[in-house]
């Protein structure tokens, strides 16, 4: 699963138009092509082809809307602690890079870039600069009798082409999104985002012990439902249980998505009576990006 939804499509462009896009990041998404940016510790970041998904050892991506961005900082972290594991990535290295990459993003538009380290060796590092798909208020999810079929669940970016073909074949049944879970039944999370879901005053989520992503606006609820005095809890949850409740989906590009039609099962979507609130503070936790030399307007 990774819990910040990579669904852009990969599409190479030319230098002229990645030094266009690049400077002013104009223009509606759908007029927009992305493009992607091979990093060098002797030269920065320059024009480059992108790397397949299959060759990627880790990956991050976050939400920039109009020059604001949601918890760079922890996205930063997840990055390279992932580097680190799949390749010994030296935290130095790591950081330089993430500067410069930042420092890349455009100011105006709706983007959602992506950081990759790609083999294979050696490692190299990438920053994919891509429109943000358009986000949506609910969601309906597929639910198979498959189990969870990743090789690295903690780390984003090697399973992206997996979970890729398990979304299409949720969209062939008319779903946005397929629901993992344990051999038992158990609840995981989504391709895209992680699930959580209400039992009375209570907001659940799977216990950290089975094979999650940490997810970053999961952090973020957890820290903001403490905050409030709102209770939280840790529950191995089979399927059925979900039947009639609020049940969430959430990542970094559409925030809080509540279930609105469970598809394959006969369960219940239950009234989303939380989320358009807690979506309106989320959307209020952006930060304005750091200026960069007048590059970006």
């Amino acid at each position: 699963m990774n819990t910040d939804t990579d669904t852009a499509r990969d599409t190479n462009t030319g230098t002229d138009r990645v030094a266009t896009a690049r400077d002013t990041g104009r223009g509606k998404p759908s007029e927009q092509q992305q493009w992607t940016l091979m990093w060098r510790e002797d030269g920065g970041l320059m024009p480059s082809r992108p790397v397949p998904d299959s060759a990627l050892l880790a990956a991050d991506s976050w939400l920039v809307d109009e020059g604001r961005a949601r918890a760079l900082g922890h996205h930063h972290r997840r990055f390279a602690a992932a580097c680190a594991e799949a390749t010994g990535d030296s935290p130095a290295r790591i950081e330089s890079f993430w500067q410069d990459a930042v420092a890349a993003l455009p100011r105006t538009g709706r983007w959602f870039p992506r950081v990759e380290l790609a083999g294979p060796e050696p490692a190299r590092l990438y920053l994919r600069i891509r429109p943000a798909p358009p986000r949506t208020a609910d969601v309906a999810v597929c639910l198979t009798e498959e189990f969870d079929p990743r090789i690295h669940p903690r780390r984003k970016g090697p399973d992206l082409s997996l979970l890729a073909h398990l979304r299409h074949r949720a969209a062939q049944r008319g779903a946005q999104e397929l629901l993992l879970t344990t051999p038992s039944g158990l609840v995981l999370e989504g391709t895209t985002a992680n699930v959580l879901w209400w039992e009375d005053d209570v907001l659940c989520l799977p216990p950290p012990d089975l094979p999650l992503l940490a997810g970053v606006t999961t952090t973020l609820i957890q820290e903001h439902a403490a905050e409030l005095g709102v209770r939280t809890e840790h529950r191995r949850c089979p399927v059925q249980e979900l039947d009639g409740r609020e049940v969430w989906l959430v990542n970094a590009l559409h925030g809080i998505r509540p279930v609105a039609a469970w598809l394959g099962r006969p369960l219940r979507a239950g009234p989303a009576l939380r989320a358009a609130s807690w979506q309106s503070w989320l959307d209020s936790c952006a930060d304005v990006l750091m200026p960069t030399n007048g590059v970006h307007p």
